[in-house]
């Protein structure tokens, strides 16, 4: 147990171990069904059958039950249109989605926390039909063939249909969810060879990307306003080899008093492959004032800042302003116990978005010597902590964590149980006790080997830039 004045972020640490009824049976239904799509299912054998039976089976008791079983029928027998693609993919959404309830309520029951409902969906944006259709064709085409037969010419029929959305900012979030999932099937090419296929990745991709294709199924986000004063907690930096983005976990407090609430900021970007370690701030500090002022330590005065009903600021820097210097541990002992959780977006219910602010101390640690992972202990129970999500491009390594004595972070899901990913930890050094961010380094540093990374930085994007103008000039 930990009492809420002693820092009320994971009150009961026992229920993150005890198991969620019904969980094991739904990610299983979707395992099995994943598995099918393997092979493809142009011809489905009597395996692949009963992976589709299973998944119908899974949501009989639902509203889809009718339709998913007609579906896994015709599927079977090699006969499946689009819209039996469709029913499987939203069958598939649904066991994941009703998992990641299950798995949040049991998370705010062991932070006490509470959680806005979801609020009524907004109208939705017109979209251009046929484009949709073309590219829920394209998925259809990639269900039939299955990851061992994937080839360049099957990928390449993406390319056309991705030019012609991304033009559309209506279009551009399914466009580009396909033209990085084409990229990641090309360079995987051809199957047949494959010692190891991302057999859940690649069907998360799938099922989204059939879903974000369904006009209408992605509406407009209701937009708010907030005024207040918004006090970081801190910032998950997420680097790919060509992109990264960053976002700042807060505490938003209302200029009227009401109550505290969590929200989130984010800002991404493309990364050229030569920009590594903390010169990564560089491409993402112009964007977003809020990262300075994270990783300053400062809060953040907001008048009219745009905010979805799930806790996304739409940030603009001309609605914020640097406020007074704010500890992130204070914030995380005082208000962040207090603060209301957002509501999740339908098509983000899935419990690889988990990622719940927390606030932990007095716990002990165990670093395995071979391994090096991390656990905290307390009250008896383990709690794994993922070292793997600390970005090089800040102070916290995974030896500060294993010596710390308190632990800003974010209560993440996966491979079965709890993690903790931590953003910001108190330790000892020389007797003294300092705060280490992952986020530190958001707004410059002096730390010798960020320097060099951000005078390193510094130069590939201007040689990049200079050659980016040369051939616009051409």
């Amino acid at each position: 147990m930990v009492p809420v004045h002693q820092g009320g972020g994971l009150m009961r640490m026992d229920l993150l171990s005890e198991p969620v009824d019904g969980l094991d049976e739904a990610l299983a239904a979707v395992d099995t069904f994943d598995r099918t799509l393997v092979a493809g299912l142009l011809r489905p054998q009597p395996a692949q059958a009963e992976g589709l039976f299973g998944l119908a089976d899974a949501v009989a008791a639902s509203p889809l039950a009718a339709r998913v079983a007609e579906a896994a029928d015709k599927t079977a027998a090699g006969a499946a249109g689009e819209d039996h693609f469709l029913a499987l993919a939203a069958a598939r959404a649904a066991l994941l989605g009703a998992a990641h309830d299950a798995l949040t309520a049991r998370a705010d029951e062991a932070t006490g926390r509470t959680r806005a409902s979801a609020p009524a969906p907004a109208a939705p944006a017109e979209q251009t039909p046929n484009l949709l259709a073309a590219a829920r064709s394209w998925l259809c085409d990639l269900a039939r063939t299955g990851w061992q037969g994937l080839d360049h010419d099957v990928v390449a029929g993406s390319s056309q249909i991705v030019s012609a959305m991304l033009p559309d900012p209506g279009l551009r979030r399914p466009a580009a969810l396909l033209d990085g999932y084409a990229a990641e099937l090309a360079a995987s090419c051809p199957g047949s060879t494959l010692d190891r296929i991302p057999v859940r990745r690649w069907a998360d991709l799938w099922t989204r990307g059939m879903l974000l294709t369904v006009p209408g199924a992605a509406p407009a986000p209701a937009v708010d306003t907030l005024t207040g004063r918004l006090l970081p907690l801190g910032t998950d930096l997420q680097e790919h080899a060509t992109a990264a983005q960053a976002q700042v976990h807060a505490v938003f407090e209302p200029a009227d008093g009401s109550t505290p609430r969590l929200v989130r900021a984010s800002v991404s970007v493309p990364k050229p492959d030569t920009v590594l370690g903390a010169g990564v701030w560089q491409l993402l500090r112009p964007h977003m004032s809020l990262l300075a002022a994270a990783g300053e330590g400062r809060s953040m005065d907001l008048t009219g800042m745009p905010v979805t009903a799930e806790g996304d600021l739409i940030w603009q820097d001309e609605h914020a302003r640097p406020g007074e210097p704010v500890d992130p541990f204070a914030t995380a002992r005082v208000a962040l116990p207090t603060a209301g959780g957002p509501a999740t977006a339908p098509l983000d219910r899935h419990p690889v978005l988990l990622a719940h602010p927390v606030f932990l101390e007095g716990y002990g640690t165990e670093q395995d010597a071979e391994t090096q992972t991390v656990t905290f202990t307390l009250a008896g129970q383990r709690l794994p902590v993922d070292t793997d999500r600390l970005p090089v491009a800040g102070p916290l390594t995974p030896q500060a964590v294993a010596g710390s004595t308190a632990c800003v972070g974010l209560l993440r899901w996966d491979a079965g149980g709890f993690h903790l990913q931590p953003l910001a930890v108190e330790t000892t050094v020389r007797k003294r006790t300092v705060a280490l961010h992952a986020g530190a380094w958001a707004g410059g540093t002096t730390d010798k080997t960020g320097a060099r990374a951000e005078k390193a930085a510094t130069d590939a994007v201007a040689v990049l830039r200079e050659r980016a103008g040369r051939l616009l000039r051409k």
